[in-house]
């Protein structure tokens, strides 16, 4: 019997299927993709890209968006840092029960600070968590500004706003880099390849 946070006298209950067996039965490895970075960077994109691209192939996914878990499983937090922090936490163990059921699953969020993202890392053994860094300037993702959220920050219509007046973490060691190519974004067709060429490598793509 243990005590977890506030929870007292739970013990862990073991099934005899386990990651294992639901892993033969998908025929993949079960995963967590991790893309991180700016707003505007292409995070969303990406993911709908991979998801489509491993659909197609007859794999299974499931995209957990930032925008799209506010509005049920974390509408209850701001975007200040302590809340942010239990965004992360949330999702980074959702992400992990979906890794688990052995599904390739792609998490697209800000993610700005590195502590919270290594804590998500750390619930995955085996190399399952994935960082996939979207590497393009602030000066891209501003001009782009798809949601109008950069305009609102710059005349201080949104306070603590990512890359404006609240920092970014670039992480350190992402498995995955995507960056700019001679001066141009790549398409999110040849992104989701870049990502696909490593699950192919690493034998994620076989039980």
């Amino acid at each position: 019997m243990s005590n977890i946070g506030k929870s007292t006298n739970i013990l862990w209950h073991d099934c005899p299927i386990g990651q294992t067996e639901r892993q033969k039965l998908l025929g993949q490895k079960g995963c967590v993709i991790w893309i991180t970075g700016l707003s505007g960077s292409g995070k969303s994109t990406v993911a709908c890209a991979l998801s489509r691209e491993l659909h197609y192939r007859g794999h299974h996914t499931y995209v957990l968006d930032g925008d799209n878990l506010r509005h049920g499983l974390n509408r209850d937090l701001s975007f200040k840092a302590e809340d942010r922090t239990e965004n992360i936490r949330r999702v980074g163990e959702v992400a992990k029960l979906f890794a688990d059921a052995g599904t390739i699953c792609i998490a697209s969020l800000i993610s700005p600070y590195r502590r919270d993202r290594d804590a998500c890392r750390a619930l995955l053994p085996d190399s399952r968590f994935i960082e996939v860094f979207m590497d393009l300037p602030l000066e891209l993702c501003e001009a782009r500004d798809p949601k109008g959220l950069y305009k609102l920050a710059r005349t201080g219509k949104i306070k603590g706003f990512t890359g404006v007046d609240d920092p970014y973490e670039s992480p350190v060691n992402s498995e995955i880099v995507i960056k700019m190519e001679g001066g141009e974004c790549p398409s999110p067709k040849a992104m989701a390849q870049q990502v696909l060429s490593y699950l192919e490598k690493n034998g994620y793509l076989q039980a």
